[in-house]
């Protein structure tokens, strides 16, 4: 059977809540992830995920269907200081970064992940930034394997903790 054909674009501001839906459906689902009480101002950022984009050089991309449904989402960063992480991350330079990386699962299996991470790595290229940064947690293996299948690499200098949880860094450099 024939994948649907998907489009990554901005998501329009009427979209920020839908989005935001999605992204507290798909985290408060992952197992091994901390729920909604144990981390609350955490998933408050999730579903609030468009005002994200209020901060410059930050993007919240979408992955549409054919029938126009947005079947995932991820927030690009192309200053890494409104990155929003703890830990070194938000003091790279020439780099971009993505967080965020949510797919309905209905639509799992279709390579929205990958569509939407090949966006950030070519709005890096396009910004000529030498690396792309982004973080998983052991809760994410589905996104931590197609991280490595894309050539992120580990990297422990990024590592932190967020409360009790462990958050791993990943690079990818890019060869402009």
């Amino acid at each position: 059977m024939e994948k649907p054909n998907y489009i990554v674009r901005n998501a329009m501001p009427n979209e920020f809540a839908v989005i935001g839906k999605l992204m507290v459906v798909v985290y408060s689902q992952l197992e091994g992830f901390p729920k909604e009480i144990e981390q609350p101002n955490y998933y408050k950022m999730l579903a609030n995920i468009g005002d994200l984009t209020n901060n410059p050089e930050t993007e919240l991309l979408v992955a549409v269907s054919p029938e126009n449904k947005i079947v995932g989402g991820v927030v690009y960063f192309s200053d890494m200081c409104y990155y929003g992480s703890g830990g070194t991350a938000t003091q790279e330079q020439n780099a971009s970064g993505f967080r965020l990386l949510a797919v309905d699962s209905s639509a799992r299996g279709n390579g929205i992940g990958t569509l939407l991470i090949n966006e950030c790595i070519q709005k890096a290229k396009d910004k000529n930034h030498n690396q792309v940064i982004i973080h998983s947690t052991k809760a994410m293996q589905t996104a931590w394997k197609m991280y490595i299948k894309l050539s992120f690499k580990r990297s422990e200098d990024l590592d932190f903790m967020q409360g009790e949880l462990p958050v791993f860094g990943f690079r990818l450099l890019l060869k402009n």
